[in-house]
C-alpha cells in the first residue's frame, strides 16, 4: 500500500472487512500504524458515503456503538445494513460485539 494516501489505505482495509463482522475506527487506525488516528479514519469514512462499495456501516466505534449513522442516507441505514448481515443492535450499540468483531491486527497478519 506504499504511495497511497491515508483515505485510500482505510477503504482498502475496509473493504477487507467480511459480511456479518464489523470492526473499529481504532482498529483500522492502529493496522495502519497510526493508532491515535481513530478521528481520522471517521473522516475517511465519511468521506466515502457516496461509493457503495466501501462498506463503512461495518465500522463502528470501540464499544459497538453506531456512531457514524448521521452519516448514512436516512436515520437507520447503518443499522439496517448490519441487521441485514444478522448483526443484533439495540440501542445503536452491537449486542454480540466480541462474536462480530473482525481486528484487522490479527485478521490481516502476515503469516
Amino acid at each position: 500500500m506504499k504511495n497511497i494516501n491515508f483515505f485510500e489505505k482505510v477503504y482498502a482495509v475496509t473493504k477487507l472487512i467480511p459480511v456479518g463482522k464489523v470492526t473499529s475506527y481504532g482498529a483500522i487506525a492502529a493496522y495502519l500504524g497510526t493508532a491515535r488516528s481513530a478521528r481520522m479514519v471517521g473522516w475517511a469514512l465519511n468521506s466515502s458515503s457516496m461509493d457503495v462499495t466501501i462498506p463503512a456501516h461495518r465500522v463502528v466505534n470501540r464499544k459497538g456503538i453506531l456512531t457514524g449513522k448521521n452519516h448514512f442516507d436516512g436515520t437507520n441505514l447503518m443499522q439496517q445494513l448490519l441487521e441485514n448481515e444478522g448483526i443484533k443492535i439495540e440501542d445503536n450499540q452491537i449486542q454480540n460485539l466480541e462474536t462480530v468483531y473482525w481486528n484487522p491486527l490479527i485478521e490481516l497478519a502476515i503469516q
